[in-house]
């Protein structure tokens, strides 16, 4: 199956999440699922922007100027008195400009006198008065449905004194390796066994992909280990497992899923990560997505970044859920299989628009990944691409657009 035929099943397989009410500190990078409408004007009064003096415009046409001080305002108190001709206040950043006042002489314009202050710097009419509903009105649409949540977001609901949001929950995402030769990350090595990389890569790139990772273990190379991990992660909102997926007589992932639900496919022609097997489990009216990656750690991250991660994406309610893509000239020449589309680990330098390649590109080299910043994109159909060639890339250390 070609890459971009597996992506589109795949998104068009995954259910949506529901909505849930949370924290608004629990809501960064989620989806808003309501619109929230300002309550208020924001901000609800007239208010200095810095410390100065509250004065009257016309006082402070000209200077230097001398004015009667006639009290002080601090942030949170308000005014007891009116600024009339030839009188100034004293006012903090925040606090309520008096009535009478419609400008605020900076503080470093003066001399800082509390009896009679001398205005140094003549001062333009509402000089560092914020006007009510300068930044919301009431009545008005604060955040749209479908906004990701970002930190400005989550400042304009607090705003608007909204402590929860509805949000498309974060998806709980089971994440479990395969393989008996496989030791914990801490545990002793011995011989013909390695350390599980993958469990711990996959679950760092579901946090950076806004999901939940449910870390489970290290499953082994049995039929019923496996049904029985499968059974238990059904629980989640999706399962992730790496290993056991391609062809050998220990890889018994077909036949499983297979057996306790549906796969719709477990092939792509596409390099590192051939082998990929997507389907689904039910849990009871739940349908519950099934991504079986490589076992090798490259193909298990490019699988992840080129399937997974999308999948997640749109299962949070996110329209958009590619990487941005660029154009870039290639430093070196690239041999492939000419019948592959081939994801080379790239550096991308955008201030010269040109890439090459992190290096050695075997499905094993985890540095290749680790020094990349882009993946180098070549289509099916060419078994070589030349020193100055115009590529395509995806630049996997940039966001999605929102």
């Amino acid at each position: 199956m070609r890459a971009d035929d597996a992506l589109a099943r795949i998104l068009a397989g995954v259910p949506p999440l529901p909505s849930v009410d949370v924290a608004i500190l629990d809501a960064l990078g989620l989806v808003l699922d309501e619109e929230v409408v300002a309550d208020r004007d924001v901000p609800p009064f007239r208010n200095s922007a810095m410390d100065g003096y509250a004065v009257r415009a016309r006082d402070v046409a000209d200077a230097p100027a001398s004015l009667r001080v006639i009290g002080e305002i601090a942030a949170g108190r308000s005014p007891t008195r009116t600024v009339g001709p030839g009188e100034a206040m004293r006012i903090m950043t925040g606090a309520p400009v008096p009535e009478g006042a419609d400008t605020v002489v900076r503080v470093e314009d003066t001399d800082n006198r509390s009896d009679v202050v001398t205005i140094n710097a003549a001062t333009p009419l509402g000089t560092a008065v914020r006007h009510a509903g300068e930044d919301l009105r009431r009545g008005e649409t604060v955040v749209a449905r479908g906004t990701v949540l970002r930190a400005a977001e989550i400042g304009l609901l607090a705003s608007v004194g909204r402590a929860q949001a509805r949000v498309i929950k974060r998806p709980r995402v089971a994440v479990f390796s395969t393989g008996d030769e496989l030791v914990d990350a801490g545990a002793p090595l011995a011989p013909g066994q390695i350390r599980d990389t993958n469990r711990y890569s996959l679950a760092s790139a579901l946090r950076e992909a806004g999901a939940e990772p449910w870390v489970r273990g290290i499953v082994r190379d049995s039929p019923d280990a496996l049904r029985a991990a499968l059974r238990e992660a059904s629980a989640a909102d999706a399962i992730v497992t790496s290993g056991g997926v391609s062809v050998g007589d220990h890889d018994y992932m077909k036949p499983i899923m297979s057996e306790l639900g549906t796969i719709d496919f477990w092939a792509i022609a596409i390099r590192p990560g051939r082998p990929l097997a997507f389907g689904e489990l039910r849990d009871g009216d739940r349908r519950v997505p099934v991504f079986g990656l490589p076992g090798n750690v490259v193909s298990s991250l490019v699988t992840f970044e080129l399937f997974v991660r999308p999948a997640l994406l749109r299962m949070q309610g996110r329209d958009e859920v590619a990487r941005p893509r660029t154009k870039a000239r290639l430093l070196e020449p690239i041999e492939k299989i000419a019948s592959l589309r081939v994801f080379a680990r790239g550096i991308h330098d955008p201030s010269a628009g040109t890439v090459r390649t992190t290096g050695p590109q075997g499905s094993g080299i985890l540095r290749s990944l680790s020094l990349a910043n882009c993946l180098i994109d070549l289509p099916e159909g060419r078994a070589r691409h030349e020193a100055g060639e115009q590529v395509d890339v995806i630049l996997t250390e940039q966001p999605e657009p929102r």
